[in-house]
Parts: C-alpha cells; structure tokens; sequence
C-alpha cells in the first residue's frame, strides 16, 4: 500500500509538471506553427495546429528582408545582433561592477561600511523606470543617443548583483585570503585568483539571468534609438505589429518572434548545469 501511494504521489507530481510545460510551451507552439504558413492561412484564421510548408522561407525572409508585404522593417540579424551586444555588455558590466563592489564590502574594512552597503541596496527602490527622465537627459546631454554606449551604460549597474555576490562571497572561508595574504599575495591577485575561480558557478549563473534581462529590454532602448538600424528586437518586434491587425504579416511578425526566442534559450540550455549549481549551491 505504501509503494502504491509512493507511486501514485510521484505520478500525480509529474502529471502537474508536464501540465504546466505544456501550458507554458503552448504559445511558443503556436508562433512556430505561425512561422511556418503564408499570410493569406494566417489572415482568413484557417490556420491549423501543425506546421506548414513555409518554415524556411519565412525564417530567411526574416532574417535576410525584415519587411513583408505590409510592414517595412530592417533586417531580424541587424535588430539579433543588436540586441546580442546590449545584452552581453549589460551582463558583463552588471557582473564586473557588482563582483568588485561586493569583494570590496566583504573583505575590507572601511568607515560606514554598513552605511554605504545600504545606500547601495536603497537602489532596488529606483529601478530604471523612476530615473528615465534624469537618465535620458544625461544620456542625450552626453550625446549617447543611437549609439551601444547609451543603450548599455545606464544598465550596467544596480544593487541586485552586488547582493547576489555578496552571499558568495561571505560563504567562501575567509582562511583562503589570509593563506594567499601570508604568501605575499595582494587584494587585486587574491580576488582574481582565489574569489572568482571559487565562486564561479554563482558568476555563470548571475550572467545568465542578467543576459536574459539585458536581451528583454524594452522601454530604455525605446527612448534612447530611434535609427531603425540601431532597434533591438523586442523593439523591432513591437513595431512591426503596427497599429491595426489588418496590416500585420503575421507570418513574418511570428517568425521574428521564433528568431528572438533562439539565442536566449540555447544560453540557457548550454550554462543549464552552471545555473542550476550556482542557484541552489550554499557551500564551497
């Protein structure tokens, strides 16, 4: 009895899992499936829900045109690549200022150390939106308008990883540092050798998720391009939705979307493992 209830508890959970997997994956179904027909299936909603015949050659209008037959866009590989460079500074930069700062508060002592740990994480209550005004003045007063510097600058810094790292840091045995400082070892060589390799996984997993929230930016880039050639592809998808559906290439607009969703998801797919270790690891 007590196998059988084992048992019927494992397959109950799974049956909840792959319920929600099917839920979430719905939508992303249904914008490949819409990738792959013509836009006269799509525009009289005959369209079925198994893929067409018309997968590739929606996928290198895309990407090679950007335009269709009621929307004139730039090409999906400009607004891709766009895209891939705001997302990787942001990520790198985010990680580069919030690894120093956080080294700097967990192994050195200094006057109102608490005082400015605090004013740091008092900046989770500004987010991006509350400063756009200021920030877009400064950005356009620096001439940083339709360029990768004003798109990723401003992104680069902000509380959440310091936070993250600091609880990295903390865990890392402070015995290591004292070793390496009796060996001759300084703060710069220390940090690059011991702090990092060690914690490695919550780095991996950190540019993870900032890759993730550089590459969704919506309403920075809004504001600060407005060369079509310099629009990132959440951008680029927005725009070609228009303002009426009558005069949406549909197939053309899912096939986009299909693009977009690529690059992030084989991120997470390739650094899955360093994610995962560097969420749900508490120990060194």
């Amino acid at each position: 009895m007590l196998k059988l209830r084992d048992l019927w508890g494992r397959f109950s959970a799974h049956l909840v899992l792959l319920l929600g997997a099917a839920i979430m994956l719905f939508p992303v179904y249904i914008a490949f499936v819409g990738a792959s027909w013509d836009s006269a299936t799509i525009g009289r909603g005959l369209m079925p829900l198994s893929p067409g015949p018309y997968l590739v050659t929606n996928l290198l209008r895309a990407w090679n045109v950007g335009s269709g037959e009621k929307i004139v866009s730039v090409p999906v590989r400009i607004m891709l690549a766009n895209s891939l460079i705001v997302a990787i500074c942001v990520a790198v930069g985010k990680i580069v200022a919030a690894a120093l700062t956080a080294y700097a508060v967990v192994y050195f002592r200094f006057p109102f150390q608490n005082f400015f740990f605090w004013s740091i994480l008092i900046t989770l209550m500004l987010p991006l939106e509350v400063r756009i005004f200021p920030s877009y003045k400064v950005a356009s007063d620096l001439r940083l308008l339709n360029s990768y510097l004003g798109l990723t600058l401003p992104l680069m810094v902000s509380a959440t990883g310091t936070l993250v790292l600091r609880g990295a840091f903390r865990s890392i045995p402070r015995e290591l540092l004292d070793a390496a400082q009796v060996d001759g070892a300084g703060p710069l060589r220390c940090f690059w050798q011991i702090v990092l390799p060690v914690a490695r996984p919550n780095l991996a997993a950190l540019f993870v998720i900032l890759f993730i929230y550089g590459w969704n930016q919506y309403l920075w880039p809004l504001l600060i391009t407005t060369d079509p050639k310099m629009q990132t592809i959440v951008i680029g998808i927005v725009r070609m939705l228009g303002i009426s559906e009558a005069l949406v290439d549909w197939e053309l607009v899912m096939a986009t979307a299909v693009l977009a969703m690529t690059l992030p998801v084989l991120v997470v797919i390739f650094m899955q493992r360093w994610l995962i270790k560097g969420l749900t690891e508490t120990e060194k």
